[in-house]
């Protein structure tokens, strides 16, 4: 039984909260220019996130009165609801081609995916938490990734490759704050980079003296060292097929990341556009409802994945900045609270709140300007969707409760 606590109203962090709030504002602002021609309310972007943004800041605040050793306790058992949520779309009649939703019986649906992202890193602490002595050994490392892969994987099948990349985000920062040791969390990254260099004859050349470097700095076992730098250099040599693997639409989003005018119609459209939106918009912005790309719908998926794109064009690039400048001072109060927390699974919830979240901001802010491949991720409390504001609000609500400073 979970027994509710009484708190100290003065200890809480409600910087936090109101961040949140204000970043949420801005996004509304954006979407009731955006909704400025919507008839139907229940269509209505603006509507929908107003009708979330009242039970999401009220959950929020009901996180704060659960005891966080019930957090600690049930995590493994609300890991294993975050499991069969993500595995119920695919009992349902797809959405859009995709089983990322799923139909609760109300005028909208669910996205599981996004509630799965913090039952996961709940667990994850869990783990590290009880198991700290033992992260200085490399097989240690190897439980925590499978409590990750095992929803990502199910939400990459779905198929949501954004979002399964989210929820792997967490998991080095984590292992790191746990104590891992540096060279375990570079063995895994290693074969990432391999292939991301291998397309290059230059970097792959510059990637392979660095490794080197660090497997003689790092100065493991021969046959380990060995076995890792000479794997890496195959896995590099085998990127090519791994290219031919991707579908076709994944390799024109990689393709028109770098040479966006070979598409301008097609894969790169998206990326045109928001950075002509961008552009536009100058200092100070055409002003608020006069976005020609946005409203003469040049600018695709304008209330989620490519909000900022609005934000930029009507409200300028003074608007963005304080928007980013805002997100990084919550991500500098979360990772402060984490420093400061009396207890390893607090601490590590909010590495991994913080990370999440601080992904969220860098590939959607990166996408909206053609730094990186077209990715359907969210601005969050910005962007519009009734499960992502939910689930952002309920992260608000646990670092807000984790960061209070006694035990209980």
């Amino acid at each position: 039984m979970i027994h509710w606590k009484k708190i100290d109203l003065y200890d809480i962090p409600w910087r936090i909260l109101i961040i949140a709030i204000i970043l949420t504002l801005i996004g509304l602002l954006a979407l009731k220019s955006i909704s400025y021609h919507h008839t139907k309310t229940l269509q209505n972007p603006f509507y929908k996130q107003v009708i979330f943004l009242l039970p999401s800041i009220v959950l929020s605040v009901l996180i704060l009165f659960l005891p966080r050793y019930a957090v600690h306790k049930y995590s493994f058992i609300i890991y294993g609801a975050g499991i069969v949520l993500v595995i119920l779309p695919f009992l349902d009649s797809e959405h859009a081609g995709t089983h990322r939703w799923l139909n609760v019986g109300l005028p909208f649906a669910v996205q599981p995916s996004e509630f799965a992202k913090i039952f996961t890193v709940i667990a994850l602490a869990r783990y590290l938490s009880d198991h700290t002595l033992k992260m200085k050994r490399f097989s240690s490392i190897i439980v925590p990734f499978i409590l990750v892969l095992v929803p990502s994987v199910i939400v990459l099948n779905q198929p949501d490759l954004g979002t399964a990349i989210i929820m792997l985000t967490p998991i080095l920062p984590m292992l790191y704050w746990s104590g891992s040791r540096p060279f375990y969390l570079f063995m895994i990254l290693a074969p990432i980079l391999s292939i991301l260099t291998a397309f290059d004859t230059t970097l792959f050349a510059i990637w392979a003296i660095v490794m080197g470097s660090l497997i003689f700095i790092a100065q493991p076992k021969m046959s380990i060292g060995m076995s890792l730098f000479f794997g890496n250099i195959f896995l590099g040599l085998l990127s090519r097929p791994l290219w031919e693997m991707l579908k076709p639409y994944q390799q024109n989003r990689l393709i028109t990341m770098l040479y966006p005018e070979k598409d301008p119609l097609g894969a790169a459209y998206q990326i045109i556009q928001s950075k002509t939106a961008i552009g536009s918009g100058g200092l100070l912005g055409k002003g608020w409802g006069a976005g020609t790309q946005t409203h003469l719908k040049f600018l695709p998926v304008q209330e989620s994945d490519f909000i900022l794109s609005v934000i930029g064009e009507e409200l300028g690039f003074v608007t963005i900045a304080f928007i980013l400048i805002l997100f990084g001072y919550l991500i500098n109060q979360i990772l402060k609270y984490s420093f400061l927390s009396r207890d390893r699974f607090s601490s590590l919830v909010l590495i991994g709140i913080a990370t999440i979240l601080m992904s969220h901001v860098f590939v959607n802010t990166a996408m909206t300007v053609g730094l990186i491949p077209v990715k359907g991720l969210p601005f969050p409390f910005i962007s519009a969707g009734g499960s992502f504001l939910m689930t952002s609000y309920i992260m608000t609500g646990l670092v807000m409760r984790l960061s209070i400073h006694y035990s209980d």
